[in-house]
Protein backbone atom coordinates (compact mmCIF):
# COMPACT_ATOMS: atom_id res chain seq x y z
CA UNK A 1 0.00 0.00 0.00
CA UNK A 2 1.21 3.47 -0.83
CA UNK A 3 1.60 5.85 2.09
CA UNK A 4 -1.45 7.97 2.86
CA UNK A 5 -2.08 11.07 4.92
CA UNK A 6 -5.42 11.53 6.70
CA UNK A 7 -6.41 14.36 9.01
CA UNK A 8 -9.24 14.82 11.50
CA UNK A 9 -10.60 18.33 12.01
CA UNK A 10 -13.38 19.92 14.04
CA UNK A 11 -14.10 22.62 16.56
CA UNK A 12 -13.39 21.78 20.18
CA UNK A 13 -16.07 19.48 21.55
CA UNK A 14 -16.82 17.87 18.17
CA UNK A 15 -15.66 14.42 19.27
CA UNK A 16 -12.99 14.06 16.59
CA UNK A 17 -10.32 12.73 18.97
CA UNK A 18 -12.68 10.02 20.24
CA UNK A 19 -13.44 9.00 16.67
CA UNK A 20 -9.75 8.91 15.81
CA UNK A 21 -9.06 6.47 18.67
CA UNK A 22 -11.93 4.24 17.57
CA UNK A 23 -10.72 4.22 13.96
CA UNK A 24 -7.17 3.51 15.08
CA UNK A 25 -8.28 0.34 16.84
CA UNK A 26 -10.14 -0.91 13.76
CA UNK A 27 -7.32 -0.20 11.32
CA UNK A 28 -4.66 -1.77 13.53
CA UNK A 29 -6.81 -4.88 13.86
CA UNK A 30 -6.96 -4.96 10.06
CA UNK A 31 -3.17 -4.85 9.83
CA UNK A 32 -2.80 -1.29 8.56
CA UNK A 33 0.64 0.15 9.28
CA UNK A 34 -0.37 3.31 11.13
CA UNK A 35 1.24 6.41 12.53
CA UNK A 36 -1.10 8.33 14.85
CA UNK A 37 -0.09 11.89 15.65
CA UNK A 38 -1.50 15.32 16.43
CA UNK A 39 -0.94 19.05 16.07
CA UNK A 40 0.37 20.74 17.99
CA UNK A 41 2.55 18.19 19.72
CA UNK A 42 3.45 15.47 17.23
CA UNK A 43 7.18 15.72 17.93
CA UNK A 44 9.30 16.44 21.00
CA UNK A 45 9.70 20.04 19.90
CA UNK A 46 5.99 20.22 19.17
CA UNK A 47 5.10 18.97 22.64
CA UNK A 48 7.20 21.72 24.17
CA UNK A 49 5.50 24.31 21.96
CA UNK A 50 2.08 22.89 22.82
CA UNK A 51 2.74 23.25 26.50
CA UNK A 52 4.14 26.74 26.06
CA UNK A 53 1.31 28.15 23.95
CA UNK A 54 -1.80 26.15 24.81
CA UNK A 55 -1.30 25.64 28.52
CA UNK A 56 0.25 28.96 29.47
CA UNK A 57 -1.66 31.44 31.63
CA UNK A 58 0.17 34.32 29.96
CA UNK A 59 -1.62 36.34 27.29
CA UNK A 60 -0.39 35.20 23.88
CA UNK A 61 -0.13 37.59 20.93
CA UNK A 62 -2.13 36.28 17.93
CA UNK A 63 0.96 36.48 15.69
CA UNK A 64 2.99 34.49 18.23
CA UNK A 65 0.25 31.85 18.23
CA UNK A 66 0.21 31.67 14.44
CA UNK A 67 3.97 31.34 14.15
CA UNK A 68 4.32 28.86 17.01
CA UNK A 69 1.85 26.51 15.34
CA UNK A 70 3.75 26.96 12.08
CA UNK A 71 7.02 26.01 13.80
CA UNK A 72 5.38 22.91 15.24
CA UNK A 73 4.01 21.97 11.82
CA UNK A 74 7.32 22.45 9.99
CA UNK A 75 9.04 20.07 12.42
CA UNK A 76 6.12 17.65 12.24
CA UNK A 77 6.08 17.50 8.44
CA UNK A 78 9.83 17.18 8.01
CA UNK A 79 10.65 14.62 10.66
CA UNK A 80 7.46 12.57 11.12
CA UNK A 81 4.82 12.88 8.40
CA UNK A 82 6.95 12.86 5.24
CA UNK A 83 9.23 9.99 6.32
CA UNK A 84 6.25 7.85 7.35
CA UNK A 85 4.45 8.42 4.04
CA UNK A 86 7.66 7.68 2.13
CA UNK A 87 7.85 4.34 3.97
CA UNK A 88 4.34 3.41 2.87
CA UNK A 89 2.64 4.03 6.20
CA UNK A 90 -0.78 5.58 6.82
CA UNK A 91 -0.47 8.75 8.87
CA UNK A 92 -3.53 10.04 10.74
CA UNK A 93 -3.18 13.40 12.44
CA UNK A 94 -5.54 15.00 14.94
CA UNK A 95 -5.51 18.47 13.30
CA UNK A 96 -3.24 19.85 10.60
CA UNK A 97 -3.04 22.98 8.44
CA UNK A 98 -6.80 23.42 8.00
CA UNK A 99 -6.96 24.12 11.74
CA UNK A 100 -4.60 27.06 11.33
CA UNK A 101 -6.64 28.41 8.43
CA UNK A 102 -9.82 28.18 10.52
CA UNK A 103 -8.60 29.05 14.03
CA UNK A 104 -5.88 31.61 13.39
CA UNK A 105 -7.36 32.85 10.13
CA UNK A 106 -11.09 33.18 10.71
CA UNK A 107 -10.94 32.86 14.48
CA UNK A 108 -8.21 35.43 15.14
CA UNK A 109 -8.97 37.55 12.11
CA UNK A 110 -5.76 37.20 10.10
CA UNK A 111 -6.14 37.74 6.34
CA UNK A 112 -6.54 34.46 4.47
CA UNK A 113 -3.63 35.16 2.13
CA UNK A 114 -1.24 35.79 5.02
CA UNK A 115 -2.30 32.62 6.84
CA UNK A 116 -1.97 30.62 3.63
CA UNK A 117 1.58 31.90 3.12
CA UNK A 118 2.54 30.75 6.61
CA UNK A 119 0.89 27.35 6.02
CA UNK A 120 2.70 26.90 2.69
CA UNK A 121 6.05 27.70 4.29
CA UNK A 122 5.51 25.22 7.12
CA UNK A 123 4.12 22.36 5.03
CA UNK A 124 6.17 22.71 1.88
CA UNK A 125 2.90 22.14 0.02
CA UNK A 126 2.08 18.80 1.68
CA UNK A 127 -1.70 18.32 1.80
CA UNK A 128 -3.71 15.42 3.22
CA UNK A 129 -5.14 12.79 0.91
CA UNK A 130 -8.30 12.90 3.01
CA UNK A 131 -9.66 15.22 5.70
CA UNK A 132 -12.66 14.41 7.88
CA UNK A 133 -14.37 17.42 9.43
CA UNK A 134 -16.62 16.59 12.36
CA UNK A 135 -19.34 19.19 12.12
CA UNK A 136 -21.42 20.12 15.15
CA UNK A 137 -23.55 23.04 16.24
CA UNK A 138 -21.50 25.49 18.28
CA UNK A 139 -23.92 25.48 21.21
CA UNK A 140 -23.77 21.70 21.45
CA UNK A 141 -19.98 21.76 21.30
CA UNK A 142 -19.85 24.29 24.13
CA UNK A 143 -22.20 22.12 26.21
CA UNK A 144 -19.92 19.14 25.62
CA UNK A 145 -16.88 21.14 26.71
CA UNK A 146 -18.70 22.23 29.87
CA UNK A 147 -19.58 18.61 30.67
CA UNK A 148 -15.97 17.65 30.06
CA UNK A 149 -14.85 20.29 32.55
CA UNK A 150 -17.16 18.81 35.17
CA UNK A 151 -15.16 15.59 35.13
CA UNK A 152 -11.95 17.61 35.56
CA UNK A 153 -10.55 17.10 32.09
CA UNK A 154 -7.41 19.08 31.41
CA UNK A 155 -8.18 22.50 29.91
CA UNK A 156 -6.23 24.72 27.54
CA UNK A 157 -6.60 28.30 26.31
CA UNK A 158 -8.94 27.31 23.47
CA UNK A 159 -11.52 26.06 25.96
CA UNK A 160 -12.16 29.65 27.05
CA UNK A 161 -13.07 31.03 23.62
CA UNK A 162 -16.50 32.53 22.90
CA UNK A 163 -19.37 31.13 20.86
CA UNK A 164 -18.70 33.85 18.28
CA UNK A 165 -15.11 32.66 17.93
CA UNK A 166 -16.15 29.04 17.36
CA UNK A 167 -18.82 30.12 14.90
CA UNK A 168 -16.20 31.86 12.78
CA UNK A 169 -13.98 28.78 12.98
CA UNK A 170 -16.80 26.41 12.02
CA UNK A 171 -17.85 28.57 9.08
CA UNK A 172 -14.27 28.65 7.84
CA UNK A 173 -14.07 24.87 7.93
CA UNK A 174 -17.34 24.62 6.00
CA UNK A 175 -15.90 27.02 3.44
CA UNK A 176 -12.96 24.68 2.90
CA UNK A 177 -15.42 21.81 2.39
CA UNK A 178 -17.15 23.78 -0.37
CA UNK A 179 -13.86 24.56 -2.11
CA UNK A 180 -12.28 21.10 -1.78
CA UNK A 181 -15.09 18.50 -1.77
CA UNK A 182 -12.87 15.68 -3.05
CA UNK A 183 -10.50 15.92 -0.08
CA UNK A 184 -12.58 17.47 2.66
CA UNK A 185 -15.47 15.31 3.89
CA UNK A 186 -18.05 16.66 6.35
CA UNK A 187 -19.26 14.19 8.99
CA UNK A 188 -22.33 15.03 11.08
CA UNK A 189 -20.97 14.82 14.62
CA UNK A 190 -24.27 15.33 16.41
CA UNK A 191 -25.38 11.67 16.36
CA UNK A 192 -24.35 8.71 18.47
CA UNK A 193 -20.69 7.81 18.75
CA UNK A 194 -21.37 4.42 17.15
CA UNK A 195 -23.19 5.84 14.11
CA UNK A 196 -20.48 8.42 13.54
CA UNK A 197 -17.87 5.68 13.81
CA UNK A 198 -19.62 3.69 11.07
CA UNK A 199 -19.56 6.72 8.76
CA UNK A 200 -15.87 7.30 9.49
CA UNK A 201 -14.97 3.68 8.75
CA UNK A 202 -16.82 3.78 5.44
CA UNK A 203 -15.14 7.00 4.27
CA UNK A 204 -11.63 5.92 5.30
CA UNK A 205 -11.89 2.35 4.04
CA UNK A 206 -13.11 3.58 0.66
CA UNK A 207 -10.12 5.92 0.39
CA UNK A 208 -7.60 3.25 1.43
CA UNK A 209 -9.05 0.78 -1.05
CA UNK A 210 -8.37 3.09 -4.00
Amino acid sequence: MNGKFITFEGIDGSGKSTQLKMLEAVLRNNGVDLVITREPGGTALGRALREAFLETTEQVAPMAELLSFAADRAQHVEFLIKPAIANGRVVISDRYADATFAYQGAGRGFPEDKVQQVIDLATGGLKPDLTLFFDIDVSEAINRMAARDEVHAKRNRMDDETAEFYTRVRNSYLGIAEREPDRFKVVDASGSIEKIHEKVKLIVNNMLAQ
